[in-house]
């Protein structure tokens, strides 16, 4: 922990916990909305995620391990 940390007692952790949750400050509604606006009018346009997403992301981890392991085995001289 930092040095602030350690002064606490856990007693005050729970404290402070519990008046950041309570007290977290949000910004204002009129921001939030023109952040949103901003940031839809900045989207690429590229749609829904292809439904085989996980199955492609998979294969390319797989793959990666496979080139992984091929290059310990050559750097080892097993290959």
């Amino acid at each position: 922990m930092g040095e602030l940390g350690d002064e606490l007692t856990p007693d005050d952790e729970v404290r402070l916990a519990e008046r950041l949750e309570h007290e977290r400050p949000a910004p204002a509604a009129g921001f939030r909305g023109a952040l949103g606006r901003a940031l839809v009018g900045r989207d690429p346009g590229y749609g829904p995620r292809p439904e085989n997403l996980h199955s492609l992301v998979g294969g390319a981890v797989l793959s990666g391990g496979v080139l992984i392991v091929l290059g310990l085995l050559q750097a080892t001289g097993t290959l």
